[in-house]
């Protein structure tokens, strides 16, 4: 196309991959391209070959093998939605670009745009920086009995790390005032207590930043009926996953949000919005998030005053009311356009400044605050004193107790079956629904040490029973603190 002609004529430009994707993809991003070129962005264009396309080739991660050497070459990928095909073995291409490249750290600004803009919160301007590698994003899944599968929540200290002082960093160089940490650590004590408790320790080396903590469904319900409280909001990868939709949607529209992927290495620029297919082709999508998106990628490239210009260039033509069918309103809108006259009616107002919203400025002196990494730290002593055995049993709790316990020898015990998280055996209630998944904890017996040869030898006895377990976890104290959940009556 012209505009990619255009782009790799430029001398010293910075080298960017680019992704036209699939549905409105194309379109959307032929506009963001051509705004950023007239404002002057000074980009080499890589293009590559993803999404639909790429899946149907036989790439299951919908990305082929040659764009990773793009990658890794410009460390800059700015990428329009794709569609990913129907049916199983797809994977998200998302997911694996955001984890096999390291980018970590998921930014979402979610500002409103009233009174231009329909919202029920004008005041509300909002950045969401979400974990953006672990957690139930993990994808690890396992179905056990006939009745019960399991998704693996993975949260690590390193990840916690990184993405909490990312969030502080972003805080500070952006200035911000607040920085709130949403979590379920009232249930989740070991997972989402780890990403509450490496929160207050960082936290703690920003005294300057306020911070505090919600549970996350309280924090939600906050952030739905009064954004304007928060400022940075961060937090696991699948809370912010869903509230940063959450956010832009109230805000004024999902179609209007950008999102940046930063690592250490590399980072990725996208809006929020899927590929729409049914828009595709009609002339009709919305590119600011795509656009603004690219606002963000001028300034990660240090091209902060074309940033500058296009912004308040697109800010100028939402306060003139110039409207894709999205976020048309009458009595607040002044003109219904297409996705090409919104592009031409914010090429036409680069150098002005919008006069009601808020004008913005990107220092032209600043630096880019180093990429977080985890701090090394030393290992705890780890020391085995028990087991869980999963067991897929459709019999009765009592039967199983008595199989289970007959496993056991002198040195360890069974000390409780729980279902679904729920302590059956002893002293269960008859009242509990059980299902065929039953949790069988062994735990070493007063003044006794447990070791990995005792769990060969349970294993062992449980085989020659005639037991269906279907899963261990070890169960580890570090530096003496339990490293598994007590459960009731433990």
């Amino acid at each position: 196309m012209a505009e990619l002609q255009e782009v790799s004529a430029k001398e010293d430009a910075v080298p960017v991959t680019l992704a036209f994707g699939d549905g409105i993809g194309p379109e959307i991003m032929r506009a963001s391209l051509k705004v950023l070129l007239a404002a002057g962005a000074n980009i080499s264009i890589e293009p590559i070959d993803i999404g639909e396309r790429a899946y149907l080739a036989g790439n299951t991660a919908g990305i082929e093998p040659r764009a990773w050497d793009s990658l890794r070459r410009t460390k800059v990928f700015y990428k329009a939605p794709i569609t990913t095909p129907q049916g199983g073995g797809f994977k998200s291409l998302n997911v694996t670009v955001r984890k096999s490249l390291g980018l970590f750290a998921n930014v979402r600004p979610c500002a409103a745009y009233a009174p231009f803009v329909a919202t029920k919160h004008p005041a509300m301007d909002v950045v969401i920086v979400r974990e953006n590698e672990e957690d139930l994003y993990a994808g690890i899944e396992h179905r056990q009995t006939d009745e019960v599968y399991q998704c693996l929540k993975l949260i690590s200290r390193p990840g916690c790390e990184k993405i909490v002082r990312y969030a502080f960093e972003y805080a500070k160089t952006q200035d911000r005032k607040k920085v709130t940490c949403f979590t379920k650590d009232n249930i989740m004590k070991l997972t989402d207590g780890l990403f509450h408790k490496v929160f207050d320790e960082i936290a703690a080396e920003y005294p300057e930043i306020e911070n505090e903590h919600w549970i996350v469904d309280i924090g939600a319900a906050k952030l739905a009926d009064t954004p304007e409280v928060f400022d940075v909001l961060v937090m696991p990868n699948l809370y912010g996953d869903v509230l940063s939709d959450i956010a832009a949607q109230i805000a004024g529209s999902v179609g209007l949000a950008p999102s940046a992927n930063i690592g250490e290495h590399c980072a990725m620029f996208e809006a929020i919005h899927g590929s729409a297919p049914r828009r595709a082709g009609q002339d009709v999508a919305n590119p600011s998030g795509l656009l603004l998106a690219g606002v963000m990628m001028m300034v990660h490239i240090g091209q902060r005053e074309v940033a500058e210009r296009v912004h308040n260039a697109w800010l100028k033509a939402i306060e003139d009311g110039i409207h894709t069918y999205d976020i048309f309103k009458d009595g607040i809108s002044a003109q219904k356009v297409g996705t090409m006259a919104f592009t031409d009616a914010v090429i036409a107002r680069l150098g002005e400044k919008p006069t009601s919203l808020q004008p913005v400025s990107y220092n032209t002196n600043a630096k880019p605050f180093v990429v977080p990494q985890a701090t090394k730290r030393p290992r705890a002593k780890k020391v085995l004193v028990g087991i869980d055995v999963f067991v897929h049993s459709n019999g009765d709790v009592e039967q199983l107790a008595t199989d289970m316990q007959k496993a056991a020898n002198h040195l360890y015990e069974l000390s409780m079956i729980t279902n679904r998280g729920v302590k059956v055996w002893p002293d269960g209630l008859p009242e509990t629904f059980c299902t065929d998944h039953w949790r069988c904890r062994y735990l070493a017996k007063p003044e006794k040490q447990f070791n990995k040869a005792m769990i060969v030898e349970l294993l062992k006895n449980l085989t020659s029973d005639g037991v269906d377990f279907i899963k261990t976890e070890h169960l580890f104290t570090f530096d003496g603190e339990a490293g598994y959940s007590l459960g009731q009556g433990q």
